[in-house]
């Protein structure tokens, strides 16, 4: 499989990861992603190494920790093959502490990260959110003494803003302190608001966009169409109200534009919403989830190929949308003579 650079690091990683949100399957949220157990994970990675994809991704929330501890399972005796990226801050209990960016959440969530995982090493650790109750002088001083002391290897960031993301790259090289190389951010065909501000972030901070729900909260697998309601079992069902919500014509337009080139090429519906991220500036790799085998047998079929020019553009115009103010000029080539956009939708 390709490797791509993570960012300005000087660390590749591969173009496809494996996010782990199926692993455990507890709660609300998750149990709608699935359910896998060790056994399977265990598979899923067998699988996942056979054809070079070695990132596997989670978070200390999902499962309420099941996910890391079942990856952790899965991986041992193994751990000098894979890449281990997890996430923290959000609430992972029921304490006052047990929550954001302070030093203190910071330091006890990665100690029980690396434990659940059953490693000494994080390679890349992320921010689950901006936490704006702790001074990000705090967070960055704090995230630089885990580098410093080995549990962490590289640092990332996820659902952060462009300027909280500037912010602390601002913070970072003031005091000399470890920068993010990393962004996991959601990106699709109809989620694309992170090229208004996040990819140009990214490509001025050398900071590599770890792409997550690459299809759409599962809408462009193929199974929704136009005219037909929303398939049973589908996890849009259980995950409505975490979804953003896409206009509907919209959504039929990227399918249709998607169908067609899935005829041409002989691909999968998936397999072209998943390539065509992969040609987008500053994408490092792109998480792709699996319930079971053959999804992810399917979802690693995005690789190994590309869509030709005339191709992308077909996408890049069923999945246009103009951005607000004041990004939009932008995108319609009020001020492109001295700045050029850095894509066009």
């Amino acid at each position: 499989m390709e490797t791509r650079f993570l960012g300005n690091s000087g660390f590749k990683v591969p173009a496809l990861g494996l996010g782990t949100g199926t692993f455990g399957g507890k709660g609300p949220l998750f149990s709608a992603w699935g359910s896998t157990d060790v056994a399977q994970a265990r598979r899923l990675i067998d699988l996942g190494l056979d054809a070079g994809m070695n990132l596997f991704d989670t978070a200390d929330v999902y499962s309420d920790g099941a996910s890391e501890s079942i990856l952790g399972e899965a991986i041992k005796g193994r751990r000098d093959q894979v890449i281990l990226s997890t996430k923290l801050t959000l609430r992972a209990g029921d304490g006052p502490n047990d929550i954001g960016a302070s030093r203190h959440h910071l330091i006890a969530a990665t100690d029980k990260a690396l434990k659940r995982l059953g490693t000494d090493y994080i390679d890349l650790l992320q921010l689950h959110h901006f936490d704006a109750m702790t001074p990000v002088e705090s967070v960055m001083s704090t995230l630089d003494d885990l580098v410093r002391a080995g549990k962490v290897r590289y640092l990332g960031v996820s659902n952060f803003s462009g300027w909280q993301l500037m912010k602390s790259q601002a913070v970072a090289d003031r005091h000399g302190y470890s920068r993010f190389v990393a962004n996991q951010t959601y990106y699709s065909l109809i989620g694309r608001d992170y090229e208004w501000d996040l990819m140009p972030v990214g490509q001025d901070q050398g900071v590599g966009a770890v792409v997550w729900s690459p299809l759409g909260w599962g809408r462009l697998t193929g199974k929704i169409r136009r005219g037909q309601p929303w398939p049973e079992g589908s996890r849009l069902h259980d995950t409505a109200g975490f979804a953003p919500p896409v206009e509907e014509e919209r959504l039929y337009r990227v399918v249709d534009a998607l169908d067609a080139i899935a005829a041409e090429t002989g691909k999968t519906i998936p397999q072209v919403a998943l390539n065509w991220l992969l040609q987008r500036p500053t994408v490092s790799t792109v998480l792709i989830g699996a319930r079971n085998e053959e999804q992810l047998v399917q979802n690693l079929g995005a690789v190994g190929w590309s869509l030709t020019a005339e191709q992308v553009a077909v996408l890049d115009d069923a999945s246009r949308v103009t951005p607000p103010y004041p990004h939009y000029p932008y995108w319609n080539g009020m001020f492109t003579e001295r700045n050029p956009p850095l894509v066009r939708p």
